[in-house]
């Protein structure tokens, strides 16, 4: 667990490339497209990116005017501000991280650096005699309460099925692509196990331990404040493109949306759309922000190489799933399409508990 080491985080947020200007007038989910660092652009995608789900009476993702930045040209301005020291930092770990770390680790680095929030620590271990009973994200305050909070973060990509458990808007339905995880489970773990820990006797010993005087859990003081809880899951629900579904129970109206396709339907697919459509591919940790409209290519080159990967049968470069974007010009949209085997999903995650 560390505490305020800016130094660790900056392992996090090299660039692949100089920050560019705009470039284009195209602003992609949020994203400049003419911003060239992969960093700088996932940043602003991360900004302005949705919950999936909301998650009972527990507030989602800290917001704009929390984070100190109300408008887009404070958002801008602020991304600018942060490119020098993006641009000075090692890109060899951030290269090799886990999606899920790497969200984290942005996280970490702008609720250190926004104008209207602090960064107290993060990853903190929560320990029962010797046994590790969990770990919290992260803890923040803004500039105008003390109150801690405690953030639990997950980025999530899950596709809906239009036949499984529960009812068609059960949370069960939607899995990850490799079918191991659900929306489902992701919730009830989130809401009964990490939210939760943080208002444990061990994790009061910890914080207390931890968290200085000012921030109003001192080692010898009084008991600490009551912390305070959200939750942060910004991702993409990709709904089938063969049958119809309605958006999982508890979705955000805003919610970012994809769809998803069987190898065999993707020809038909991408036959529905339009002459002019761009397309690439995602490569982790590299699935949030569109890439630069110079790394885009032709559909029908897109299309060509997927056949080019189906003839070798799984043991080529791309092995299925494979996530790509599709850019239409005409109207700054874009598409995220998930392309899985004929045979998927070959098996479903059981529903969480009731």
């Amino acid at each position: 667990m560390v505490l305020q080491e800016a130094s660790l985080l900056r392992h996090f947020f090299l660039p692949q490339d100089d920050t560019g200007g705009h470039t284009h007038s195209a602003t992609l989910e949020g994203v400049p497209s003419g911003w060239r660092s992969s960093v700088m652009r996932d940043m602003a995608w991360l900004l302005n990116a949705p919950d999936l789900v909301t998650l009972g009476n527990i507030p989602g993702r800290p917001s704009l005017a929390t984070l100190g930045l109300q408008s887009s040209a404070d958002i801008d301005a602020w991304l600018h501000c942060q490119q020098d020291a993006l641009h000075h930092l090692p890109l060899r770990e951030l290269r090799h991280a886990r999606m899920g770390h790497y969200h984290e680790r942005l996280w970490h680095y702008l609720l250190d650096h926004a104008p209207g929030t602090r960064l107290l620590a993060r990853n903190v271990r929560i320990f029962a005699q010797r046994n590790t009973r969990g770990e919290l994200d992260m803890l923040y305050r803004t500039c105008q309460n003390p109150t801690p909070i405690h953030l639990e973060v997950a980025i999530k990509f899950y596709l809906g099925l239009p036949d499984g458990p529960g009812a068609a808007d059960s949370q069960s339905r939607w899995i990850g692509p490799g079918g191991f995880d659900s929306l489902d489970i992701k919730r009830y773990h989130m809401q009964h196990r990490q939210l939760p820990l943080s208002t444990t006797a061990d994790a009061r010993r910890a914080l207390r331990h931890w968290l200085t005087p000012r921030d109003s859990l001192a080692n010898n003081g009084p008991e600490p404040v009551a912390i305070a809880h959200q939750m942060a899951m910004p991702g993409i629900l990709y709904y089938p493109w063969h049958a119809d579904l309605p958006p999982p129970e508890g979705a955000t109206p805003e919610h970012r949306r994809g769809i998803w396709c069987h190898a065999s339907d993707w020809p038909a697919l991408a036959a529905s759309l339009a002459p002019d459509t761009l397309a690439t591919w995602l490569t982790k940790p590299h699935w949030l922000a569109p890439p630069p409209l110079e790394q885009w290519h032709s559909l029908a080159e897109i299309v060509e190489q997927t056949h080019l990967y189906a003839d070798q049968k799984q043991t080529g470069p791309k092995r299925w799933p494979q996530q790509l974007m599709c850019y239409t010009p005409a109207d700054d949209q874009t598409t995220r399409i998930f392309i899985v085997p004929n045979q998927w999903p070959t098996h479903i995650p059981l529903p969480a508990p009731p």
